[in-house]
């Protein structure tokens, strides 16, 4: 049995059957006095749950007073936000339990049809209360749906037109929110992209998508990474603004959920003090590298080198470090170091996809420089799926020859990348007397390489072991290398291709010795070895390169180097 009640606009009429039950309190209301206070309690209860809950507290706590089904419907009937009473739920739910949706879809109907604004229909055992909610929304604003049991309990009328205002309110706030974290999101996603343009050098189109976001893009920069712990990232974000005024542009690392990246202006250190340590001194859990200052077109470089500084500042008592200056081997291999990138990147940056949805060369490219760098992580900063990704790497390596499951040919492919990146005239100023070289053992054998390579690991002559590497008793602890032995633990690991169990194995130690090893070689090299981007290509460069000067060093994965004449 059906029946349409109509409307009923003034509080606390309902045109529908009422019982003598009160609301909620199984027990009958004699007195004026005594409904006045439980519905001024009830009052307050409403708005701390809009307070502290919003509206899904509202209408959970609500659906338990009418002891049935409680919810925000649009004026098509489609149920928005629900909420049933834990003593109805055995009402509302399972066999024999009336169709909810269909009894408010109804109700809905019928009232649009008699063009009411509050409405109840008797429905069978149960009725359905409609309430119009003002959320500024014109026609479309929601309704306030509460399906009960009959008879109707005494106030629930009364309730619901008391309930209508905080729900409102709660309906525009959560409105409110959920623009503003879209606008959030989507000037998060921009920065991001921006950052991925400077990244692989497309300065001109990184400047037209930033025109629209602030600060202006800086020219020169420094690269500052902040390590953030739990969920701190957005309140380290705001410590950021505030420690350098709004100058710097602040990017979450689409790496690392704990990394935010900041380009900040090179020329000028806010009043009190650099930035790192400023947010170093301000938050007592984050750590800070931070690159020395380069280009806005070397943002990739600069972000290496804050990456680099970071692992240093985990290991020191003030938590922040700036990038120990060394020249990149990509500004030392000279012209013919451009001539045999160029040579081994050509079948690359010229390959045509066959398909117009296959990647083509340009992507490829980023591809490459985005797994060199981040490795698996790459897929996360591609935004693409792992499968792509070793697809995309597979085409890769057969492009170019490459095994790119082995460091070596990893090394030798970002070399040739980087001296890409590097304008002509720093790796390419005028005609190389000794010629062409054809592969990288040639290039790794040029004196300014040589130098390079002794620099770079002129700090391990002082390194592993040491007082730093025994206990109280003299005895060398668990994972502790011996005097002399750094050379060796990075020997050991580059020839595992840079995997720990592997390197364990060799080393006859622990995985965790092992770690412990790399992580004080970290502080001792002042670079990244154990997350990436790491200086494991550097590395492996270096000590070839210092092989070879000695006499008959074997040539290695020839194919692997470069290209042969």
């Amino acid at each position: 049995m059906r029946k349409g009640n109509g409307r009923f606009d003034a509080p606390g009429v309902a045109a529908t059957e009422v019982s003598d039950r009160t609301v909620g309190t199984g027990r009958r209301v004699n007195g004026v006095r005594v409904r006045a206070r439980e519905r001024a309690d009830d009052l307050l209860t409403m708005h701390r749950l809009a307070r502290s809950g919003g509206t899904p507290e509202l209408l959970r706590w609500l659906s338990g007073r009418a002891d049935g089904w409680a919810g925000l419907v649009g004026v098509d009937g489609t149920v928005l936000h629900a909420a049933t009473g834990p003593a109805a739920g055995t009402r509302t739910a399972g066999p024999g339990a009336p169709d909810v949706a269909a009894l408010v879809a109804e109700g809905v109907a019928a009232r649009a049809e008699r063009r009411a604004r509050a409405y109840s229909l008797d429905t069978g055992a149960h009725t359905t209360l409609l309430f119009p909610l003002p959320v500024d929304e014109g026609p479309a604003d929601p309704l306030l749906a509460v399906v009960t049991p009959r008879p109707v309990a005494a106030g629930l009328a009364t309730l619901l037109a008391d309930v209508v205002l905080p729900l409102a309110l709660c309906r525009r706030s959560e409105t409110v929110e959920r623009k503003r974290r879209r606008v959030d999101l989507a000037e998060s996603r921009g920065r991001e992209a921006v950052l991925h343009l400077l990244m692989t050098g497309q300065l001109s189109i990184a400047h037209q998508v930033a025109g629209a976001l602030l600060p202006r893009l800086p020219d020169p920069v420094r690269v500052c990474v902040v390590e953030c712990s739990g969920d701190g990232r957005e309140e380290v974000a705001r410590v950021c603004r505030d420690a350098d005024g709004g100058r710097s542009w602040i990017v979450r690392c689409p790496v690392y959920a704990r990394h935010l990246i900041l380009v900040t202006p090179a020329d000028a250190e806010p009043d009190d003090g650099p930035t790192d340590e400023a947010v170093a001194a301000l938050v007592g859990d984050c750590v800070v590298g931070v690159s020395e200052q380069v280009d806005l077109a070397d943002t990739a470089t600069g972000y290496r080198q804050a990456f680099h500084a970071l692992a240093v500042a985990r290991e020191l008592p003030s938590r922040h470090a700036r990038f120990g200056a060394r020249p990149e081997p990509a500004l030392v291999v000279g012209p013919a170091g451009r001539q045999w990138a160029d040579a081994l990147l050509t079948p690359l940056l010229t390959h045509v996809p066959r398909r117009a949805q296959d990647p083509g060369s340009q992507e490829l490219a980023a591809t490459a420089t985005s797994w060199l760098a981040f490795s698996t992580h790459a897929r996360d900063h591609l935004k693409i799926h792992r499968n792509t990704l070793a697809a995309r790497l597979a085409l890769i390596g057969e492009l170019l020859g490459l095994d790119l499951q082995r460091l070596s040919d990893q090394a030798a492919l970002d070399l040739a990348l980087r001296v890409r990146a590097v304008p002509a005239p720093a790796c390419a100023a005028g005609p190389d007397p000794a010629g062409a070289a054809h592969d990288l053992d040639e290039i790794l054998r040029r004196p300014a390489v040589r130098e390079w390579a002794d620099r770079s690991l002129a700090p391990l002559a002082g390194a592993g072991g040491g007082a730093a590497d025994t206990t109280a008793s003299g005895a060398a602890p668990s994972g502790a290398a011996p005097s002399g032995a750094a050379d060796t633990t990075l020997r050991a690991w580059l020839a595992c291709e840079a995997r720990l169990g592997p390197t364990a194995t060799a080393l006859g130690i622990s995985v965790p010795g092992v770690r412990k090893r790399l992580t004080r070689l970290e502080t001792v090299l002042k670079r990244s070895l154990l997350r990436p981007p790491s200086a494991r290509y550097d590395l492996w460069l270096a000590f070839r390169a210092r092989d070879l000067g000695a006499a008959g060093a074997p040539r290695v994965n020839a194919a692997a180097r470069g290209l042969t004449s």
